[in-house]
Formats: structure tokens, sequence, C-alpha cells
């Protein structure tokens, strides 16, 4: 397969198009089996002569893509990518500010042209850090010592921190570059607490943040904790959560886990080895939160594993905990479908209302008990207070579709605002890329104009989300979701 140049020209691949046509024509046998090779198709014994598009979509296959519209986008993006785009999908906007996620296969696939676009010291410092280039950092230390303690680069990190906080580390070409570096920064000195604030941040983010929280790289969070990191520096722990290994590296070197929220966190990655973990290190089962409550009913919110449930109780959670709002442990279990562990809970008093067996019944999938209810009790669902109404949108949030459904079968209001951010179920089937919800709901009514907590429509969720979800569990069949809403009548934006 040919190599595209790090910067190519689309004038010449179209030239290339041309030539390739030409000599087709003029009887060529290398052209007429470059034909044959990528588009067989075009030169079969009952198909007319290829055209130029059949000779632009052989020579874009022939460079590798799948056709002349994906090759002609490249040329664009390399061709119009700087250092500081570059360093925007190697880094995610914990570290830089923003909410992007970081994007390091294409980084990776965009490096060259970067490289070759850097026209200035700084830039090439960012590349340097950003991907490891060990001899261009031991270079720089050599020349200026003091380099190891100043912020520098396009984007203004600290060299320990941009190299902790890469993450390119996560693909294997680079993950030993990058290792090296921080052994040689540290060598010479640099501060393993070496800290920034990001922009529009109010906290400082260190570089074991980075190296735990952020890539999840277990031997720099080793590297950085044996050279003296503070694991207390308030948000390694929370964020280091979704890998089980680095929240054991930080607990073991001494992380609080107390007033850190992470026993809250624990709950949204629903893994009971990481609430071990934190209540083996003085994790309280019911540390107190104005938002939630408890754990034990953060838990319930979040559709935690029964497992999850009986570890906390075991823990000493009060099973007899009530919500801000005053939801007790045991119909929180309910609304949110989980049978098994509300059975683990005492009832409370005024459970077993028609509403609630309705909600009951919608949440752990019983459609036929919800159209019982419904019928033996019209107009149930005009009593619905403001806390019952966020079900529908708390629910899909939490990706419980098949609630979602009897819910809107049996009448919620279908954009009432809901989940972590205030936004219609919509909203949250889409964020989660679940083409089948977003349709049914479009289907039912939903309106695809209403804001949500972010002060954008779900059109917004949608180029958010394809391009940044990678919450686990998710459906992310974002072409879906697009194809729902345009068959809806909503007009979107071109998302790459």
């Amino acid at each position: 397969m040919p190599e595209l140049p790090a910067r190519p020209d689309l004038g010449h691949l179209k030239k290339q198009a041309k030539e390739l046509l030409r000599g087709y024509h003029d009887g060529d046998p290398a052209a007429a089996a470059r034909f044959r090779a990528t588009l067989p198709h075009a030169t079969g014994p009952h198909t007319t002569a290829p055209r130029l598009r059949d000779a632009q979509s052989c020579v874009a296959r022939e460079y590798g893509f799948a056709s002349w519209a994906a090759l002609r986008r490249h040329v664009e993006e390399v061709r119009g990518v700087t250092a500081e785009h570059w360093l925007r999908l190697v880094y995610a906007g914990d570290t830089i500010g923003g909410t992007h996620a970081a994007r390091p296969v294409e980084a990776a696939r965009l490096l060259r042209a970067v490289r070759e676009g850097a026209g200035t010291a700084a830039a090439a410092g960012g590349i340097a850090t950003a991907t490891g280039d060990i001899a261009a950092v031991e270079a720089a230390i050599a020349a200026d010592p003091g380099w190891v303690h100043r912020s520098g680069g396009t984007l203004r990190l600290p060299p320990l921190l941009a190299v902790a906080h890469s993450s390119l580390v996560r693909l294997p070409e680079f993950a030993g570059g990058l290792r090296a570096c921080s052994r040689a920064l540290l060598a010479a000195g640099a501060d393993p607490n070496q800290a920034v604030v990001p922009a529009g941040g109010q906290h400082p983010v260190t570089a074991l943040y980075g190296a735990a929280g952020v890539t999840h790289d277990h031997e720099l969070t080793t590297l950085l904790l044996d050279a003296g990191a503070d694991p207390d520096d308030g948000e390694s722990l929370y964020h280091s959560l979704g890998d089980r290994e680095c929240a054991r590296l930080l607990l073991a070197a001494g992380a609080t886990v107390t007033g850190t929220n992470a026993m809250y966190a624990a709950a949204d990655h629903d893994d009971a080895g990481v609430l071990r973990l934190l209540l083996e290190h003085g994790g309280d089962a019911d540390e107190p939160s104005p938002s939630w409550g408890t754990p034990l009913l953060f838990a319930l919110r979040r559709r935690c594993s029964t497992h999850y449930v009986r570890l906390l109780l075991d823990a000493g959670a009060d099973p007899r905990a009530v919500t801000p709002d005053g939801v007790g442990a045991h119909r929180l279990a309910l609304r949110f479908g989980l049978t098994e562990a509300a059975a683990l809970l005492p009832a409370d008093d005024a459970d077993g209302t028609p509403l609630d067996d309705l909600i009951t019944a919608c949440a752990s999938g019983d459609g036929a008990a919800a159209r019982n209810l419904l019928a033996a009790h019209p107009g149930l669902v005009d009593t619905l207070d403001d806390g019952r109404r966020r079900l529908l949108p708390d629910l899909a949030g939490e990706g419980a579709a098949d609630a979602v459904r009897l819910l809107v079968e049996a009448g919620w209001p279908i954009d009432h605002p809901g989940g972590d951010w205030n936004a219609t179920a919509l909203n949250h089937a889409v964020f989660r890329g679940d083409a089948a919800l977003a349709r049914f709901l479009l289907e039912h009514g939903a309106d695809p104009a209403v804001v949500h907590g972010f002060g954008d429509t779900v059109v917004g969720t949608l180029a958010w989300a394809s391009r940044n979800n990678e919450e686990p569990g998710i459906a992310g069949d974002w072409a879906g979701c697009a194809q729902a809403l345009l068959d809806h009548g909503v007009e979107l934006p071109e998302l790459s």
C-alpha cells in the first residue's frame, strides 16, 4: 500500500486519478490491474468503462481509505492541523480546560503532519513531552536544567505534568517513551507534585492525577508515588476508581477516602471490588451528602448490583436512610427497579400506594401489572409530584430503556427534565447512543428543541456524545440516533 505524505495535496491526488483513468483508456495493463484490485465491480465484463469518480475511488482505496470523500476529509484535516489542535486531541479537558475527551488514536494518526507543521520551539517542545520523545526531553534537560520546573509548550504545561497526562500512554508505541521521560524528569529534579490549574478551572490538577485518574497507567502511578507524589491531592483517588489497580496503589500510599466523594463515585462504576477497597481503607458506609443522602441511597439511584448494595449494608450502612427529598431506601430501590435490593431493606410505612405500585411495575419491566393498575385506577398519573416525574429522565440516564418505555406508555410527561444534568429522557437516550429508545421517544412526542441543563438541545447532545462519550455500557449508536432525529425533521450539522 502506498503511503501518503505527511501533508498531502488534494490537487496532486486528483492528478493521480486522472492519470490512472487516462492509462486505463490507453490500454495500460498496470492501470487495468489497479482497477481490478480495488474496484472489480467497475471493470467487469458487463460494466461501462470506469469514469473519473471510479479512478478517484481507486486512488483512495490504494491509500487505505474507504472512499474519495474520506480521503478528501483526511487531506483537509491534516493540512489544517496545528500544534494546539493536535494537543487538544492528546489531552482531555480535565487537564487543559473544557469537557472534551482525549482522542489518542486520532492524535497518533496526525502526528507526522503536526511534526512537519510545528514551526516554533514551543510547539516542538509540547509535541515532545506529549509523545514521550526521550531524546528531545533529555536534550532539553541538558541544555537548561531549570526547564523541568517551568510551564511551557503551546499549552503552557509543566513537563512532568504534560508527560503524565498524555493519553498517548494508552498506545503501546508511546507508553515506553512516556514512562522513560517521567523517570528522566524526576531524576533531573522535577517536583512529583507538579500541578497546574486548567483554563476555566478552580482547582489544580497534579501529575499523579494524570497517571492515576486520567490515563490509569499503573507504572506511571507507581513511579510518581515512589518519588513522593501526594496521594491526597483532592482529585486522584476520585478519578482513579474506574481502574481498581490505580485505586489500590493510591490507597496503599495513604490516600484519604472520607471527604473526597470517593464513596459516591464508586457507585458510578458499580464495582464491588473498588467499594471493598474503600471500606477497607476507612471509607464510611454512611458518609453524608447534601445532594444524595448516603452512599447506599446513591448506589440505589445508580442501579448498582445487589452484591454492591449488600456490601454497603454489611459495612453498616443505615437501611432506613432517607433521601433529601424524603424517599426511603426501600422505596427508592423499587423506583429504580431493584426488587432484589429492596428485599434487603425494611419497607417504609408509606409503601404500597397504587401510584408507587405502578412505578415499581414500570421500573421492573412488568408491563402487564402496570396496565392492570392503570385500568383499576384511572387518572393515577395525574397525581405525580416533581420527584416522580423526574423518574422518566432519571431512568433514561441509567439506561433502563424498558422502564422508560413503560413509563411513557403509562402517561409520564415525556419532556420533564431530570438526571444528572437536568435533561429530558430524549437527551439521555441520545447521550448514551440508544437509537431505538431515542426513536421511541420521538414517536411518542418528545420535543427535540427542549434545552437541557448545559444550555443546548439534543442536537448539541449528539454532537458532544458522538465524539466524547466513552462511558462503559453505552450503546454508542450515534448514526442511528442521528437518523432518528433526521426522520423527525431535526436539522443536524455535519458531524465529524
